[in-house]
């Protein structure tokens, strides 16, 4: 039986799910046959009494049954922590049900989903949750301080159409993209001497893959992009007017995944009181010492995502031989220490946006429709929030499915864009639409521009766009 198996049988990930695995491992030695322990396992974790006293698979079995003793004793809240929710008539009802979810914990306090929500691990993405003196590692999310940045450049506008070349040779010689990438010679900055590289032996293990991908992307739906930013209030930093923009997505790469799922599992073993469907909320005490652990090793996160951003902005800037006319950028993938109706909670933002009074933020839409640097309103009900982008419309499976090169070839065309590299899971269509996201949320941000990808890399996949 592998992982996924076991999963679906309920076992959740941690320390449950290693001994399941030492105990497969045990009775193979024994020369048990794939079949006979396949029926074996499913008939302990049906009904663990049989087996509590064999000598192979009586550990597992004791631990199941005080596992579901535990998960007895788990009953959620009366009343949930209320939330409120954007844009409801385009949100599937998984991630209605998983927010539901984890507004029902005995920590949460409030919550709020956004008009790009779509199901996430445990915390829906597009998700806010506000949890008193606690921090759930798959709340923050698996791409701890995934952000935005929009840089704007002293570059004529009029590049976009007549000089791509120079543009497109400046994205291919600076960025890298996918699992894994990284630059010949590593780049500098001095996030890496961070003393908090040191503060967990995790973090320390990871230090040395951390600079070897720094200034890199990651796969999915990070992005290198030049475009049109039109700016429409000044309030945006710039006079009115068109600019030559530089826009980047993407996060904190290969080692801010192992943070997360590492802690992720630490907490499924702290809180075996919760049931399967409730196993990916499971959170760290802020007062213990694993808390604290990964709420530093997420804020180091924050500052090496920012870093990666910045080496990208700069490098590219240099190249062109640009200055910065702006610069704007925020996290989405992140938990914060806030005050709200008078009380200090952790709030997470799983993909959406910081939005209080006067905060810039920037929500993109896909590669082939506008995104918006926005000013926050400061909404109290959105935990002064707002989406963090379009939002998916349908999975990367179904996308792969579904569409082809050819068939985003006509929509691409039409807003001038050219794609350098890109899976066909990230074309325009499997997005929801930019506009109606926007229009859900007039209450939490206000537009100041709205920029215009034109030339995108992303991570290839095995078709090319031009295919």
């Amino acid at each position: 039986m592998n992982t996924k198996e076991l999963s679906l049988l309920g076992v959740t990930r941690g320390a449950i799910m290693e001994l399941a695995k030492r105990t497969m491992a045990a009775a193979a030695q024994q020369k048990m046959d794939k079949r006979q322990l396949r029926t074996t396992m499913t008939e302990l974790l049906t009904d663990s009494t049989p087996y509590l006293e064999d000598t192979i698979f009586g550990e597992l079995a004791l631990a199941w049954r005080d596992r579901f003793i535990n998960q007895l004793a788990y009953t959620p809240r009366e009343v949930p922590a209320p939330y409120e929710c954007w844009g409801a008539d385009d949100i599937d009802e998984r991630s209605m049900e998983q927010m539901s979810n984890a507004c029902a914990l005995p920590i949460s306090v409030l919550g709020a989903l956004m008009p790009d929500a779509h199901v996430g691990y445990g915390l829906p993405i597009g998700g806010v949750l506000a949890t008193r003196n606690a921090v759930i590692p798959y709340a923050v999310g698996v791409d701890i301080a995934c952000r935005m940045k929009l840089t704007v450049l002293d570059l004529p506008l009029k590049m976009l159409q007549g000089d791509k070349r120079k543009l497109t040779q400046a994205i291919e010689a600076e960025t890298r993209f996918g699992v894994g990438a990284t630059f010949r010679e590593k780049r500098e900055h001095t996030v890496m001497d961070s003393n908090d590289w040191y503060a967990s032996t995790l973090v320390t293990h990871l230090k040395d893959k951390a600079w070897a991908q720094l200034g890199t992307s990651g796969s999915g739906n990070h992005f290198v992009e030049f475009g049109k930013l039109t700016v429409t209030n000044a309030a945006a930093g710039l006079p009115l007017g068109e600019y030559l923009a530089l826009l980047s997505h993407s996060g904190s790469r290969g080692t801010g995944n192992l943070i997360a799922s590492s802690y992720s599992k630490i907490a499924m073993a702290m809180h075996p009181e919760l049931p399967p469907y409730l196993a990916q909320l499971a959170w760290l005490d802020m007062d213990s010492a694993e808390g604290q652990e990964y709420w530093t090793a997420m804020e180091l996160m924050g500052e090496y995502a920012a870093a990666n951003h910045a080496l990208i902005h700069q490098h590219i800037a240099h190249h062109l031989g640009a200055e910065m006319l702006l610069d704007v950028e925020n996290h989405h993938n992140f938990a914060w220490r806030e005050e709200h109706n008078g009380e200090e909670l952790i709030v997470h933002r799983k993909g959406a946006t910081p939005a209080s009074v006067g905060t810039l933020g920037i929500i993109p839409g896909s590669m082939g429709t506008p995104g918006y640097l926005v000013r926050g309103r400061g909404n109290p009900s959105s935990l002064n929030s707002a989406s963090h982008g379009a939002g998916r419309a349908m999975s990367r499976k179904k996308a792969t499915e579904t569409y082809t090169w050819k068939s985003a070839k006509d929509i691409l065309q039409q807003a001038g864009v050219t794609v350098l590299s890109a899976g066909i899971d990230e074309v325009p269509m499997v997005y929801k639409d930019i506009a109606s996201v926007m229009r859900a949320q007039q209450d939490l941000v206000e537009p100041l521009a709205r920029f215009d990808p034109k030339l995108v890399k992303m991570a290839p996949s095995g078709e090319r766009p031009e295919d």
